[in-house]
């Protein structure tokens, strides 16, 4: 028996992002909303972790907020998770 307490609004969260996730078929996405200069290096942390040849990534969608901040989403294969 697990003495890890969960409230029901935490499995609630959970089910729904494993669901999201399953609803997008193989694809691994994420989404930032960062300053455009952080948005950059984040972009370079995925490409040098997941190389474009071996996973696809790809910035899926951008656009700039009126903040003049970046959101985006990238994404790519989980072929070697």
């Amino acid at each position: 028996m697990s003495t890890d307490h969960r409230s029901p609004a935490d499995v609630a969260r959970r089910l729904g992002q494993r669901a999201k996730q399953q609803s997008h078929g193989a694809w691994r996405r994420e989404t930032y909303t960062l300053p455009r200069e952080d948005a950059r290096e984040k972009a370079r942390e995925w490409f040098n972790a997941f190389p474009k040849a071996a996973y696809m990534t790809e910035i899926e969608s951008w656009r700039e907020m009126p903040d003049g901040q970046i959101e985006f989403t990238i994404r790519r294969l989980p072929t070697a998770d």
